[in-house]
C-alpha cells in the first residue's frame, strides 16, 4: 500500500476494535497492509476522543459496594512488572477507577484518590494484601483474607481483560513495549468496557 492512498474510515474503526479483541500490531499490520507506526497513530487520535473514565459511569447509589482487586503484567521484559490496580462497583461492574504501578502502597494510594466522589465514601471489600489496609479508611475496609469469593466479579472483570488484551495474558509474546501505550490500550478497553455497559443500561430504561 502506497503512502498516498487514504484508508477508508470502516478500516480504521475496524482495525482499532481488533486491538481491543487481543490481535496484535503486527497481526493488524500483516491483515490489513497498514504500518505500525500508522496504527499506532490512529490509536494516539482515538485516545484524545475519548470520553473521561468518570462521563462513562452510571450514576452511583449510597449502598454501592467496591471490589478492589490488581493484576500484574510487565513492559519489555518479565522483570519490569506492572500492577494495574481497579475498583469495581458491584452492582453497575463498572471499572469506577483504576492506576497502573507497581505493587505498594504508592500506586494503591493513586487508586484511592482517583475514585470518582460519588464513590469515596463506599464499602470497600478486598483481600489481605496490606497495601489496602495502610491506605484506605478502615471503616470503609471489609478484608477477607484467605478466602475466595468476596471479590468475584472483579476477579472475572481480569479473565475478561486477558482473553481480549493479549499485553495481560500470563504466558504471551504479545506483551507491551512501551509504558506509554501499554496505559493507552489499558484505558481504552476500560472505556469501551464502561461504555458498553452504560448504553445498554440507556437502552433498558423505560
Amino acid at each position: 500500500m502506497t503512502p498516498k492512498e487514504r484508508h477508508r474510515r470502516e478500516t480504521k474503526e475496524m482495525i482499532l476494535k481488533l486491538l481491543l479483541e487481543r490481535v496484535s500490531l503486527r497481526g493488524l499490520e500483516r491483515v490489513f497492509k497498514v504500518w505500525r507506526g500508522t496504527l499506532l497513530r490512529w490509536l494516539r487520535r482515538r485516545m484524545k476522543q475519548l470520553p473521561r473514565l468518570s462521563e462513562t459511569l452510571l450514576p452511583p447509589q449510597a449502598e454501592d459496594i467496591l471490589e478492589l482487586d490488581e493484576t500484574w503484567s510487565f513492559v519489555g521484559q518479565r522483570e519490569d512488572e506492572r500492577w494495574l490496580w481497579t475498583a469495581m462497583c458491584r452492582r453497575t461492574r463498572q471499572i469506577v477507577a483504576y492506576a497502573i504501578g507497581d505493587r505498594t502502597q504508592v500506586t494503591c494510594r493513586k487508586l484511592y484518590e482517583r475514585l470518582p466522589h460519588g464513590y469515596r465514601d463506599c464499602s470497600c471489600v478486598v483481600d489481605g494484601w496490606e497495601a489496602y489496609q495502610l491506605t484506605f479508611p478502615p471503616a470503609q475496609l471489609n478484608v477477607y483474607v484467605g478466602e475466595r469469593g468476596p471479590t468475584n466479579h472483579q476477579e472475572r472483570w481480569y479473565n475478561t481483560l486477558r482473553q481480549r488484551l493479549g499485553r495481560y495474558t500470563r504466558k504471551t509474546l504479545s506483551f507491551s513495549k512501551s509504558d506509554h501505550y501499554h496505559r493507552l490500550v489499558t484505558h481504552a478497553f476500560i472505556v469501551h468496557y464502561n461504555l458498553t455497559i452504560q448504553q445498554a443500561s440507556l437502552t433498558l430504561q423505560p
